[in-house]
């Protein structure tokens, strides 16, 4: 059956003030509004929601049940447009340890600095989210993505603490630190195709593995060894003198960062949001 939402509105504002005067002022209206709303609704209904006592109204027992029902989903409804006014101005991004701290927090000031009214809240983890206001930017599998989807397509390639000489593979004992991801079905960075391209010989070489890049690229940053690791993650690295490239040819790989269901992400911030995302791993 459909009601009028006006109606309703002046019926839950009366039943919950206990007076159609009351009710008048919260809605600006007059009281001879809410009192045509609240007939118009029991005429619909065919039933007496109040007793009226002269300028004095008590709920009656059908009243009460409607009172309840209709309070409860007027409060959800306030908390959905409050939850929804907060997500246009609160960005909240889910993401993978070392993307967050290795590029977007780091980054995160420039976006900031021209949308002040915007503010972008970062958590960590490995697996996707599901609740329709979060971002969830993941590492994937690019042949199992959505090409919509992808944000940046990875590549892999050497790199070393800042001024330390590229050890020759075949006389000298050499460190690599890559990484094995937790997530299982990923694609493996391609050591062995890039020592390929850049014949370079393996006899030399002990590869550790980490569960997360970061590991592997702070470990390089100490001169503990060389890291193999994502192009993308390490641009601000190479900017700040952190780390060096050694002139090797880097390799595409299977990888990329892909937001699940991007398109779902239409609202002005988001995507304003996510196309500065997509330029700070891309330039």
């Amino acid at each position: 059956m459909q009601v009028s939402l006006p109606a309703l509105k002046a019926f839950e504002s009366a039943a919950r003030r206990g007076s159609f005067k009351l009710a008048a002022e919260e809605l600006s209206l007059t009281p001879t509004a809410i009192s045509h709303h609240i007939s118009n609704l029991e005429d619909r209904l065919n039933v007496n929601l109040f007793h009226r006592q002269g300028r004095r109204i008590v709920l009656t027992a059908i009243g009460k049940r409607l009172a309840n029902a209709t309070s409860d989903g007027f409060r959800k409804i306030d908390n959905a447009l409050e939850e929804v006014s907060m997500a246009g101005s609160v960005i909240r991004v889910s993401t993978t340890s070392s993307l967050a701290a290795m590029l977007l927090i780091p980054s995160l000031q420039e976006f900031l600095q021209t949308n002040f009214d915007i503010s972008v809240e970062i958590s960590t983890g490995e697996a996707v989210d599901s609740q329709s206001y979060i971002i969830p930017i993941r590492l994937g599998d690019a042949t199992a993505v959505e090409p919509t989807d992808v944000i940046r397509s990875e590549s892999f390639d050497l790199f070393g603490a800042h001024g330390i000489k590229l050890p020759s593979c075949a006389t000298e004992p050499v460190t690599i630190f890559t990484t094995e991801w937790k997530n299982k079905t990923l694609p493996e960075p391609p050591l062995s195709a890039w020592l390929a391209i850049n014949e370079l010989d393996w006899s030399n070489i002990t590869v550790k593995k980490f569960d997360q890049e970061i590991f592997g690229i702070q470990q390089a940053m100490t001169g503990s060894g060389l890291v193999f690791c994502s192009t993308t993650l390490t641009k601000s690295l190479l900017k700040a003198n952190q780390l060096q490239q050694f002139g090797t040819r880097k390799i595409k790989s299977d990888l990329c960062y892909y937001v699940p269901n991007k398109g779902s992400f239409d609202t002005r911030n988001t995507g304003m949001f996510l196309n500065w995302v997509k330029k700070i791993l891309n330039q």
